[in-house]
């Protein structure tokens, strides 16, 4: 296929009405069904608020934060397109309008644009459709999947849309397809579904010029089929544009329920793509094995953001794509890490399985290593990632090594036994606050140990996102009383993966596995923790 600019063709994801309708989802569902073709999708997030990136964001506020392979700290339905697309993304797929002004500004500093008065249009909506092209081109991909964060008529959001509708003209009409996500409540005794809001919003879409082809109607229940029409009807699109999106059990059937109502092909045939197959099926027996599991586990998720889910999203859906491999369904026990401060222990009497987190900050540390302790002493298969990691190492230096006091540095700075700390090259930059380490790195694991098995391996990459390591003064001494690092840096330095001898699964890795599971790869942490569950 010929890869010049216009045989990109690019679908369009907006929302309306309200936020949190599942864009994300709906986006990666598409996604899902393109790819299922054999065609090239490349899906780009955009997020219309100030900040660079999601670096700096709180999890209450916005969820986790997503890390990709080359660093970059983005939004967490990149997590969405990763796992339901199987790629690996970077932070060219997260554009953001912190990012589209610092470009222009420095451009116009440099003098690029000639001493011109400089302005929205044209010289942020250039920024934002070269930034789009881009990536597609960079990609080779046949189809540039654009999700656009918030809702229409947010004022943040004017410019990208501004620029979309340009993107639509310069590319022509059969090259670009929008797709307005909006909801259709049920209102009164009766039960109706109310057509009102989806026809506001998309006169919203139709005001800043853009006329959507699809509509995706999110509601309780499936749509009526006379609801159907008069959307269709209203909004100025045909019935089989208008797609119902009700409550399902599992986000992943998103993608089967969006392809029985003809979404796949009605967009192949808007847009003239050529589909190259047919392939879903691996995708069906992953759904059936979900839903059909053979036996019940239960796992305590001992955090400190549990009030909202979305902050651990990424262990949720690992916990998903293990279920389905381990055909075990997992009920998560959700525990405020303050709440096993007060209360004690007893909140984790009778679970299967315990994963400590990450996070940051001193709140309620104590409370998950009083978690680690419990999985090491009672035997409960345990995992712990990042944070949860290293607390594994503090507790078990106080409680095996008698060390009184141990911690990390980074809560307890003045302790007579950092057994966590800065690695000596992260102390020269401690005064500007050391760096974080973000990112994919190569880590060699132990080929007797438990993790090399898992992972069928014993060279994995894995995306890490932490400043402090265990400290390499206090590895012999642990390691003689029992606590194995198993999985090591390329140099040797830092410690990776701990495993604790004679445990039946204790077993925590400084890396973030949830971040690179897919519903067809899990990750084998996780994995490894259910199934000992599940034992």
């Amino acid at each position: 296929m010929d890869h010049s600019r216009d045989s990109v063709k690019y679908v369009v994801v907006t929302g309306g009405v309200l936020s949190g309708l599942g864009k994300g989802i709906s986006t990666s569902s598409i996604g899902v069904l393109l790819k299922s073709k054999g065609l090239r999708v490349c899906p780009i997030k955009i997020d219309p608020y100030l900040n660079v990136d999601a670096g700096t964001m709180n999890p209450y506020q916005h969820g986790e934060v997503f890390v990709l392979d080359d660093g970059s700290e983005v939004d967490l339905d990149l997590g969405n397109y990763e796992r339901f697309l199987d790629v690996n993304l970077t932070g060219d797929h997260n554009i953001t309008t912190g990012k589209v002004y610092r470009a222009v500004i420095e451009k116009e500093r440099r003098g690029d644009f000639l001493g011109k008065t400089v302005q929205i249009i044209p010289h942020i909506t250039d920024e934002i459709k070269a930034l789009l092209r881009g990536v597609g081109e960079r990609e080779k991909a046949d189809l540039v999947l654009i999700e656009v964060g918030g809702t229409v008529g947010d004022i943040e959001g004017m410019p990208f849309l501004e620029a979309l509708r340009e993107l639509g003209q310069d590319v022509g009409r059969g090259s670009m397809l929008f797709v307005h996500t909006t909801l259709v409540p049920i209102m009164g005794a009766v039960g109706e579904q109310k057509t009102k809001p989806t026809q506001q919003s998309v006169r919203e879409l139709r005001a800043v010029g853009i006329q959507p082809k699809a509509i995706i109607a999110r509601g309780e229940r499936t749509l009526e089929p006379d609801i159907k029409q008069k959307i269709a009807f209203f909004c100025d699109l045909p019935v089989e544009g208008v797609i119902s999106a009700p409550d399902v059990s599992t986000i992943y059937e998103v993608p089967i329920l969006f392809d029985g109502q003809g979404l796949t092909e009605y967009v192949v045939r808007e847009l003239g793509l050529e589909p190259k197959g047919e392939d879903l099926e691996a995708w069906k027996d992953f759904i059936d094995r979900l839903k059909n599991p053979e036996k019940d586990v239960e796992i305590a998720l001992v955090g400190k953001y549990t009030h909202l889910k979305d902050s651990y999203i990424s262990h949720i859906e690992a916990f998903h794509h293990a279920s389905a491999a381990a055909r075990a369904h997992v009920k998560l026990r959700w525990v405020e890490s303050l709440d096993l401060e007060r209360k004690g222990v007893k909140l984790l009497d009778g679970v299967d399985g315990i994963l400590v987190p990450g996070g940051f900050g001193d709140r309620g540390i104590e409370g998950k290593i009083a978690a680690t302790r419990y999985a090491a002493e009672q035997g409960i298969p345990f995992q712990g990632v990042c944070l949860g990691f290293q607390l594994a190492t503090v507790g078990f230096a106080r409680a095996a090594l008698g060390l009184e006091g141990a911690n990390s540095s980074e809560f307890s700075p003045k302790t007579p036994h950092p057994v966590v700390d800065l690695l000596p090259e992260q102390r020269s930059v401690k005064s500007m606050g050391a760096t974080m380490r973000l990112g994919a790195h190569e880590i060699l694991l132990d080929p007797s140990s438990k993790t090399a098995k898992m992972y069928g391996a014993t060279t994995i990459h894995e995306r890490h996102r932490h400043r402090y390591e265990i400290n390499p003064a206090y590895i012999e001494k642990l390691e003689a009383a029992g606590l194995r690092y198993v999985g090591r840096s390329d140099d040797g330095r830092r410690m990776e993966v701990l495993e604790l001898r004679g445990h039946p699964y204790f077993v925590a890795s400084q890396f973030h596995p949830e971040l690179r599971s897919r519903p067809l790869r899990p990750s084998p942490i996780h994995l490894g923790l259910v199934r000992a569950a599940a034992a």
